[in-house]
């Protein structure tokens, strides 16, 4: 019997008509919930596990199933590729931030200040990459998580503030992210059947994970971030995801395929703690951090809606907007477009 005629309601094949729409929409879903009727996520159990404390778990689970996909005829365009996003979603972006702040100081511009700026473009939001390649991409696009792993919480918005001596980085945090991608890495290679039993890990997983994501976003801090929140983002999304679309054309040659960089301008969850964490180690910043974790907020919410669907409209132009072939084959046949 098909899908379609055991499908009454077709709730999965609509969710992946929309581009990303397998994680924005469960995303968009648990904010509502979480903001107006959290109550409902806090009777414990099996409930709240799922639908509230989740997110960790499951998004691991996602990398090790990941790693797993990595073999070596893969492992170095992988890298290459997390190397290129690093470059173009971090660094650049980052620096070009803190050049702004040489010229309009610690206030920012647009009433947006320069720890607001750099917390919001110096990272990107991993689950959403991963739920996108995992629809669009291949085993080059979705290992390049590292690239997320690397950027994730203030360690770089501290090194480009030169928070001299404060900002140390913790090296564990670091490798706790990458062990679970590693271990996929060794399993895959050691049985090559794992890669197999979690191909559909993806599928399952990432509309939990963004549900649980979601509760953790109050609808009251994108209107406490007000319009400046919102230009935030709205400046986060094409201009950080152009930079990595011009390196997956022109360092990755990933021709047609490339406008699958937009997907990687967005601001990570995790960015909305940043601001506090930048105020304890250096106290100047104190002044910023109530309208800067606004901001951010906000700028993760629209981030999240706009790159992805800038994305899908740059791979549909280009005619790449398929299901792709594996990295093997589509590394023959990329062309630049």
């Amino acid at each position: 019997m098909s899908d379609q005629e055991t499908s009454r309601v077709p709730i999965f094949a609509t969710m992946q008509r929309i581009p990303g729409g397998l994680m924005l929409i469960p995303l968009i879903l648990g904010a509502i919930i979480g903001t107006f009727a959290s109550g409902a996520l806090e009777i414990g159990s099996f409930t709240t596990a799922l639908f509230a404390d989740s997110a960790l778990p499951l998004i691991a689970l996602l990398i090790f199933a990941t790693g797993t996909q990595v073999s070596a005829r893969t492992g170095g365009p992988i890298l290459a590729t997390a190397g290129t996003l690093l470059l173009t979603k971090s660094l650049i972006p980052a620096g070009l931030a803190v050049l702004l702040g040489l010229f309009v100081g610690l206030d920012g511009i647009f009433g947006i200040s320069l720890l607001a700026l750099l917390a919001a473009v110096d990272n990107s939001n991993g689950g959403l990459w991963l739920a996108f390649t995992g629809q669009y991409g291949d085993e080059r696009d979705r290992g390049a998580y590292l690239a997320s792993a690397i950027n994730d919480g203030p360690f770089l918005t501290l090194l480009f503030l030169g928070a001299s001596g404060l900002g140390d980085i913790p090296v564990l945090a670091l490798v706790g992210a990458i062990v679970p991608f590693l271990l996929g890495v060794l399993v895959g290679n050691l049985d090559a059947q794992w890669r197999k039993v979690v191909a559909g890990v993806p599928n399952v997983v990432i509309p939990f994970f963004a549900f649980a994501l979601g509760t953790g976003i109050d609808l009251g801090d994108i209107v406490t971030g007000g319009v400046s929140g919102l230009v935030l983002g709205v400046i986060v999304a094409p201009v950080t995801g152009f930079l990595v679309y011009l390196g997956y054309r022109f360092l990755l040659r990933r021709g047609k395929a490339s406008g699958i960089g937009f997907a990687a301008g967005t601001t990570a969850g995790n960015a909305i703690a940043t601001p506090a964490v930048v105020a304890a180690a250096d106290p100047t910043f104190q002044q910023y951090v109530g309208t800067a974790t606004a901001q951010i907020a906000a700028s993760a919410l629209v981030t999240a809606i706009l790159a992805p669907s800038i994305a899908a409209f740059m791979l549909k132009r280009s005619g790449a907007l398929v299901k792709p072939a594996p990295a093997t084959e589509a590394a023959g046949s990329a062309e630049p477009a």
